[in-house]
């Protein structure tokens, strides 16, 4: 790590943080993490592990702060995201792009310098007063050949406990491979708040940097553009599978049992809000996964693994009818986050 960043760690972040950095024998990753902690600028760090106290402690944090609120219902919280930030930013979504890489004409980009000197100019002491969240995340299974590593740099307790349910936790990983480790890289801040919600949305961005494999998310706080594991790791996995000669896909893998419990698996690949969620929750069959597939070819046959541990979706027109095991699992104790929703009484509708 660069001399520099050594004096400012220690007085972001508190002893038993900072030690869980040092723990993390990578100088790449500590000069990542230093970068944005100056340029950003909190008031104070907090390294997630993966343990459960730190677990907790994000949760706690996200009710304290008042970014979810406690509903009826063991477990289940609400989070509202302002009234003009309710969905992925098409216009403010772009590529950094140079000379070298052109994606056509059809994808909304930016020249690189260009906009990285307008993200680094909108992150300056972004985070003034705020406390850091920096998470340790992994796309897929643990170990598998499949996965990718990811970290993400939030103030936004919510965005970090909505990381936690999706993705699994990695930061054992991180500290065995040490230098080794190959990672997506994701800032986030939310903004000024006003009223507890982002409140520059005519400055909001969220630009995707291939050349160093970050995306900056500023001034936002809705998930699809802010929950960095999500669709916007998709962007920059579809471009490394694009490279290696695999796929990244906006997929469903379930496996369907048969007469004898034979079991066949399949994927689909459909767009938002179409039931790709309810399919995969069949009763009976086998749900891998129901978002995201990363797809390698095999010994002659192609396998799929599940990005995701959790679920994120649309529960508008969910019914008991319908769709069982989704009503079961928002309607009993258990780890929810709902937004943008009805609420009396501490009960969603």
């Amino acid at each position: 790590m660069e001399e520099k960043y050594v004096e400012l760690l220690k007085t972001k972040c508190d002893e038993e943080n900072y030690k869980k950095l040092m723990e993390l024998n990578n100088p790449v990753l500590h000069n990542f993490i230093a970068k944005y902690v100056e340029l950003c600028n909190p008031l104070s760090v907090f390294v997630r592990t993966d343990s459960l106290e730190d677990t907790r402690y994000i949760r706690d944090k996200a009710k304290e702060l008042e970014e979810e609120t406690q509903l009826l219902i063991d477990g289940h919280t609400v989070h509202f995201d302002g009234y003009f930030d309710q969905a992925r930013d098409k216009e403010n979504t772009k590529f950094l792009v140079t000379k070298d890489l052109s994606l056509g004409p059809d994808i909304n980009s930016i020249d690189r310098q260009v906009g990285l000197v307008e993200i680094q100019d909108l992150l300056k002491s972004i985070m003034d007063g705020k406390e850091m969240f920096i998470l340790f995340l992994c796309l897929g299974p643990i170990n598998s050949d499949f996965s990718i590593y990811a970290v993400q740099i939030t103030d936004s307790c919510y965005v970090a406990h909505s990381e936690d349910i999706l993705f699994r936790p990695a930061y054992q990983v991180f500290k065995r491979k040490g230098p080794d480790i190959e990672f997506f890289k994701y800032v986030h801040p939310a903004g000024e708040l006003e009223g507890n919600v982002s409140k520059n949305i005519d400055k909001r961005r969220v630009y995707i940097d291939f050349a160093e494999n970050i995306v900056y998310s500023v001034n936002t706080q809705y998930a699809g553009n802010t929950v960095g594991l999500k669709k916007l790791s998709l962007r920059l996995a579809i471009r490394k599978a694009d490279k290696e000669g695999w796929l990244a896909e906006h997929m469903f893998v379930m496996g369907v049992y048969g007469p004898d419990e034979r079991k066949t698996h399949f994927t689909g690949a459909f767009p938002s809000f179409c039931g790709k969620t309810s399919t995969c929750m069949v009763r009976g069959e086998n749900i891998l996964g129901d978002d995201i597939a990363y797809l390698r070819k095999r010994r002659g046959k192609v396998f799929a693994v599940n990005v995701e541990r959790g679920i994120f979706g649309i529960i508008k027109d969910v019914n008991l009818e319908n769709d069982p095991l989704i009503w079961e699992i928002l309607t009993t104790p258990g780890e929810v986050i709902f937004s943008n929703i009805l609420v009396k009484d501490g009960v969603p509708y």
